[in-house]
């Protein structure tokens, strides 16, 4: 039987490898472990739902993340409050950060950012 954490991360490693569209994922150490096997870009956000500055970054996220380029990307979403684990890990100060990676290397990352172009370099660095 399936753990919830083996079947995000069997997700996870699924979309990565089938190339599905890139969509917030929560996020967990396996998971996140399982995408920077593949090799394949990730972005992670470092969210929390009373954070004005997370809600304004989401609908540009959702945006740039549906763009077919991002294809192959692995997204997630880590909770500020709630992930603390994670969040130390990632060495992530403040909600509304971006991180992302190239397979297993860190790539860039950015704190409060808002402005979809800025946000789309980010993100392109990925690639």
């Amino acid at each position: 039987m399936f753990s919830r954490r083996s079947f995000i991360a069997a997700f996870a490693l699924l979309a990565a490898l089938t190339g599905a569209a890139a969509a917030e994922m929560p996020f967990t150490q396996a998971a996140f472990s399982a995408a920077q096997q593949t090799g394949k870009p990730i972005i992670i956000h470092v969210y929390a739902p009373w954070c004005p500055t997370c809600r304004a970054q989401e609908p540009i996220l959702q945006k740039l993340e549906s763009d077919p380029k991002f294809s192959g990307a692995a997204s997630f979403r880590v909770d500020f409050d709630g992930q603390k684990d994670a969040v130390k890990a990632l060495k992530a100060r403040n909600q509304s950060t971006i991180i992302v990676f190239k397979g297993e290397k860190e790539v860039g990352r950015s704190v409060g950012e808002t402005d979809e172009k800025t946000i789309s370099a980010l993100l392109d660095k990925a690639l």
